[in-house]
């Protein structure tokens, strides 16, 4: 009579374990690496909300200051509670303006001409912003 095999060996059964735990810990790693990203982009979007208030036409004035938003609106709203003051009094950026480029169009085209300036806001997630000028037609 035969003798029937058993269902799985020891090495296959190894075998299985293995490629299962490298895959769960591939899908780990992907989760985490996503969860860092979207930590990250969230904090880039809460920055960005941020330096709007620093974007004024203003800004142009302060090259290599470090100013708080506070300091840039005061004279523009009148804050009047203590809490809005202290939050905005904490949120401070160093202002990076390089020299500014004039755009001109070629001699025989007709067009506008524009005055370009970068606007670098220096923070843990730094950003550049740019003001157009258009000067005349």
């Amino acid at each position: 009579m035969k003798t029937l095999r058993p269902a799985f060996t020891l090495i296959e059964i190894l075998i299985a374990v293995s490629i299962l735990s490298v895959a769960f810990v591939y899908v780990l790693k992907v989760h985490s690496d996503n969860a860092k990203y979207i930590v990250y982009l969230s904090e880039r979007n809460k920055h960005s909300l941020e330096d709007s208030l620093f974007l004024g036409t203003n800004i142009l004035r302060y090259h290599k200051d470090k100013k708080t938003a506070y300091d840039i609106l005061e004279r523009y709203v009148k804050i009047k509670e203590d809490e809005s003051r202290t939050i905005l009094k904490k949120t401070s950026r160093e202002i990076f303006i390089p020299e500014e480029i004039k755009i001109i169009p070629p001699p025989e085209t007709r067009g506008p001409t524009a005055l370009v300036n970068e606007v670098k806001l220096k923070d843990k997630h730094s950003a550049n912003y740019w003001h157009f000028k258009i000067q005349a037609f």
